[in-house]
């Protein structure tokens, strides 16, 4: 009996072997098919590590960043050979693209004062392979509103993705401790800290605010505000790892990447290795192991009120590990999380899978909850109007506002990348302004490409998905209330009035996804 268990066992390890090796092997031959690899692959900036980061200042992190830009225009923009000086190359000199030559580089940090004597601060945290130019009309808000808003350029971001190669997760959470110390240097305490982070971003603040309740030394946050957090990603960034194995042979040094691609975006890389897969779930594995840890033991008490933004639908984190991993074990602190529902009008509803349109329901509470609950949607599937619905904490019934906010006709959902830009943004926006003083080379976000497949360097999927926010001044609104709204000793809400609202009942079922859904799609880059 036992040998024949031994026997199996045997023969289902050589079994695995041989599958591993043949992948390996597909793997390998993918590679050697692939595009080379350029000199923004391949050089890699000297970033701080996070032990010298905790031991910087501001002004350190800045001179740091200067050598590292001076750094890849040596190595890189003045290495280029004559087939890379083309005119959609960001690290070509004379590209219309070239970061260096607009009047703000912002792929480098920022600090925005406002006018007068500061009355709050907020720190920035964009997302894996942005840069701090995706926060910086959210940072302009705050700024308009009277607070100091730093914008951090976290380690490996804003030069060239082979900085991603070698980076690691920690680096940016010490990148993350270096902004709040500065922001408290230039606006302490009493007055309001808010974090706001963007994707991986949102990690970070996330897993920020967290260590700031075990360690008296970090300042704590008032206000903590997410635009689709990277709280859970698929578990395939846990084995990305061993997709880079080929690559320790040189002829297969692609295997280090998962994509390679033309570098034509001035402000976020195209191109994105193995490894920034795999910190972003360490990342997120230490970030919910933590959020666990501590809502068992009772810790999360004057964790501050958390803000979320996000779309039901997301390709690149997982909207249903937001509730789960997260809001789920919230105390009651006047946190929320905004939904934004696809476009439910009759041309589009064909067209989408069953997951997309019955998601909403799916994610909403099926028994009182510590947050409010609140989804922008379409009144109802004959009209572009769009609708508030919110279920306050402790309750199931909800309460309906309309909003002067169309959806878009030719707009079937939100994106990732889209919440936190608005639609004019000058690279981004599907409607650039036409008077912005913000000339970029050309318009990503209004690019309305058609032809035939397998012309295009990029595939098309990459230019239908959108890139701004269509409900971004209602946005706007939301943030301005957090700014406004008194915080008690803890940094928890203080109870307001709400304005009168239509009572709505909400059809709540399943509070995660089927099989077969989003959170079983193979992990994408931001």
């Amino acid at each position: 009996m036992h040998r024949s268990i031994a026997r199996a066992l045997k023969w289902l390890l050589l079994s695995l072997l041989v599958i591993g090796v043949a992948l390996l092997a597909l793997r390998s031959y993918r590679v050697l098919g692939g595009p080379p690899l350029q000199p923004w692959h391949t050089f890699v900036p000297e970033e701080l590590t996070a032990d010298q980061l905790d031991a910087a200042d501001w002004a350190r992190y800045l001179a740091q960043e200067d050598a590292i830009m001076a750094s890849v225009r040596a190595e890189v923009s003045q290495k280029l050979a004559p087939d890379q000086r083309v005119p959609i190359n960001r690290y070509f000199e004379a590209s219309p693209v070239y970061p260096a030559r607009f009047a703000h580089d912002w792929n480098r940090s920022y600090v925005l004062e406002p006018g007068g004597k500061p009355v709050g601060v907020v720190v920035l945290l964009h997302g894996l392979t942005d840069s701090p130019y995706s926060l910086r009309h959210v940072a302009r808000r705050y700024r308009d509103q009277g607070y100091v808003a730093i914008g951090v350029r976290l380690p490996a971001h804003g030069t060239v993705p082979a900085g991603l190669t070698g980076v690691r997760w920690e680096d940016w959470m010490a990148a993350t401790r270096l902004a709040v110390r500065e922001a408290r240097r230039r606006v302490p305490a009493p007055a309001p800290l808010h974090l706001a982070g963007f994707s991986n971003g949102g990690a970070l603040a996330m897993k920020y605010s967290l260590d700031a309740l075990d360690n008296p030394q970090l300042p704590r946050a008032d206000r903590v505000i997410l635009f689709t957090p990277m709280i859970g990603i698929t578990r395939f960034a846990r084995f990305a790892g061993l997709a880079s194995l080929p690559a320790l042979l040189p002829p297969f040094a692609n295997a280090a990447w998962l994509s390679v691609i033309p570098e034509f975006n001035p402000f976020k890389y195209n191109s994105f290795p193995v490894n920034g897969a795999r910190q972003s779930f360490r990342l997120t594995d230490a970030l919910q192991a933590q959020i666990e840890r501590m809502a068992r033991a009772g810790q999360l008490g004057p964790l501050p009120p958390v803000l979320t933004f996000q779309s039901v639908i997301d390709f690149t984190v997982s909207t249903p590990a937001i509730l789960t991993a997260l809001y789920a074990k919230l105390p009651d602190n006047g946190s929320e999380i905004v939904l934004f529902d696809v476009n439910r009008t009759l041309k589009f509803t064909p067209l989408l899978r069953p997951s997309s349109y019955v998601a909403i329901d799916r994610l909403a509470p099926t028994e009182p909850a510590t947050y409010r609950f609140t989804a922008i949607a379409n009144a109802d599937g004959d009209s572009d109007t769009t609708v508030e619905r919110s279920i306050a904490p402790g309750q199931l019934e909800s309460a309906s506002r309309p909003l002067n906010l169309p959806y878009p006709p030719g707009i079937f959902s939100l994106s990732h990348l889209a919440i936190p830009i608005p639609m004019d943004d000058p690279l981004y926006g599907m409607h650039p302004d036409p008077k912005t003083k913000d000339d970029y080379g050309y318009n990503l976000g209004a690019m309305d490409a058609r032809g035939e497949r397998g012309a295009l360097i990029v595939d098309q999927d990459f230019l239908t998905r959108l890139s701004s926010n269509p409900f971004f001044p209602y946005l706007l609104e939301r943030i301005d209330g957090e700014i406004s709204r008194p915080s008690g000793p803890s940094g928890r809400n203080i109870a307001t009035t709400t304005s009168p609202a239509l009572p709505v009942r909400v059809e709540a079922v399943l509070s995660t996804l089927l099989p077969g859904d989003e959170g079983l799609q193979p992990f994408a880059a931001p």
